[in-house]
């Protein structure tokens, strides 16, 4: 009993020292200012990715008494103190000879990292099982790139990557009560378009009903995350990540819990943040929903496309986050359907059904025959159309005359030359035209032969794997996003340069690579 007692306690001591990690803003109050907003590192990632080569409270003594001499140099006391972030993706170099299969196989080993130490003086946040990273400055697991990645992983028949990486989300889940962003205490405010469901079903693909029950407690705890303070909230009222809407119906937002900048990329929001009339908590709380939602930046997020000061992420309940929060409903279903455990099944079963309904009901734009995201605040559908539409027949939402009117919009408007562009809006955004991503091609070609549009299915992932395997025979490398407009042309805009690795590029090329039987070599 004492035992019991013990191990129970140790639990309890080990969580709450994790959720007590400081992010770098918080040890190096003031340093951390000077750094990200001076020139040293480009990219404000590397510094809250370095690691401190002694106590936070040593640096900081050092600092504050040697910043105002004659001659400090900051860049020196820097490099004095802290480790630089290393990026072994860098360094690969691949035999395009070879071809893309095999590069792919490589990649797998270049991009896995081992279990990780831990150490209080590190950002990242320790996970107990080997993982993959996407590659480039992405140094740490990211949540939803991880599900793309195990779609090639899975090609590859490495489940027991795959099943590493899922215990890895688990551990956060059990951890933090929910999976962050990525493995980082400045992640800990915020997680991801929810795929952990999809990673526990593409798992049970392969090894049975088994593996729905052994990960019910964690589906259920991120279900309770998302879910935070809706039994409580009125209509037209939001909490957390849980909206009420105006029929009493509830669905969710994206949401972080912070008000302030960003800071792996503070200098570019302090600097957003003068072109805004917003109170700025309530700007860094859509910026920082923007990044929860995966798609940082993009003029669906905006009131004017072309200025990021106008951004109203908190304000949209979007339609590709509860087209996986029904995923994660009909997923606990089932876990308990395995279980024997009818109410709870039915339960599930029910809340699902009455999401179904009320994603039709506020998403499908009868006007403009497309799924809009919805503003709670002013009780109208967005108007900027984009591939989150794709996401209800993913699910097999939509009914089968919205998936044809679906399917027409986007060959009418997206489709081009290297697949499905993001938006029709070319704002400068990275989540914008003329930029195509992996895991929006993804799900539009897997959603579409759900509702046996098998022909334009089919041509989006030819246009899409052309693009790919053309750019890797001129460089060698699969990048994270690409130009699909003028394929002659790389993909522009976002925070950072353009990154290679790359991991739900590699997953989401094999996945259909082998749907496709597409020859490399001969092309489409």
């Amino acid at each position: 009993m004492f035992r019991k007692i013990f191990v129970i306690a140790l639990v309890l001591v080990t969580t709450y020292a994790h959720a007590q990690q400081k992010t770098p803003r918080q040890l190096f109050p003031g340093l951390f200012e000077a750094v990200q907003s001076s020139d040293i590192f480009p990219d404000n990632k590397t510094f809250v990715d370095c690691t401190p080569k002694f106590e936070p409270s040593q640096i900081m003594k050092s600092y504050n008494e040697q910043k105002g001499k004659t001659g400090f140099d900051l860049k020196e006391f820097l490099l004095s103190n802290f480790t630089p972030p290393a990026s072994p993706t860098h360094a690969f170099q691949t035999n395009i000879e070879d071809g893309i299969r095999k590069h792919i196989d490589t990649l797998w080993q270049v991009l896995q990292r081992k279990p990780d130490a831990g150490s209080k003086l590190s950002s990242l946040a320790a996970l107990p099982n080997p993982y993959i990273v996407p590659g480039g400055r992405f140094r740490e697991i990211y949540y939803w790139d991880s599900y793309f990645t195990m779609l090639g992983l899975q090609q590859s028949h490495q489940e027991n990557v795959i099943e590493n990486m899922i215990d890895n989300f688990a551990y956060l889940i059990d951890t933090y009560g929910f999976i962050p962003n990525g493995n980082r205490a400045y992640y800990l405010t915020r997680s991801q378009p929810p795929f952990f469901a999809m990673m526990v079903n593409l798992l049970a693909k392969s090894k049975g009903t088994s593996v729905l029950m052994k990960y019910q407690p964690q589906l259920i705890k991120e279900y309770n995350y998302w879910m935070l303070e809706s039994a409580t909230l009125a209509k037209g009222q939001a909490a957390h990540r849980a909206v009420r809407m105006p029929d009493g119906s509830i669905l969710n937002r994206y949401w972080d819990e912070s008000d302030q900048p960003r800071e792996e990329s503070y200098i570019k929001d302090v600097d957003a943040a003068k072109t805004t009339t917003q109170a700025l908590p309530d700007f860094y709380h859509h910026i920082r929903a923007a990044a929860a939602s995966g798609w940082d930046f993009s003029s669906r997020w905006f009131t004017d496309p072309a200025k990021i000061g106008t951004i109203q992420t908190a304000d949209l309940v979007p339609v590709d986050l509860n087209c996986l929060m029904y995923n994660m409903e009909l997923t606990i279903a089932r876990s308990y359907q395995a279980k024997g455990n009818k109410i709870q099944f039915m339960l599930y079963l029910s809340k699902a059904a009455a999401r179904k309904k009320t994603i039709l009901k506020y998403f499908w734009d009868e006007k403009n025959d497309w799924f809009n995201d919805y503003n709670w605040t002013t009780n109208k559908r967005n108007a900027i159309p984009t591939l989150a539409a794709v996401f209800p027949l993913e699910f097999k939402i939509a009914t089968a005359v919205q998936a044809k009117k679906i399917a027409d919009g986007l060959k009418a408007n997206f489709l081009k030359p290297g697949g499905l562009v993001t938006t029709l809006n070319f704002s400068g955004q990275q989540w914008d035209a003329p930029n195509g991503w992996a895991p929006l091609q993804y799900m539009a070609i897997d959603g579409l032969e759900n509702y046996n549009h098998h022909e334009l299915a089919r041509d989006i992932a030819a246009r899409w794997m052309n693009l790919n395997i053309r750019v890797f025979k001129q460089t060698g490398k699969l990048l994270e996003k690409y130009n699909v407009v003028d394929t002659n042309l790389t993909a522009g805009g976002g925070e950072y340069p353009l990154q290679d690795g790359f991991g739900w590029t590699n997953g989401v090329l094999l996945k259909l690579m082998n749907r496709y039987n597409f020859d490399e070599k001969k092309g489409e």
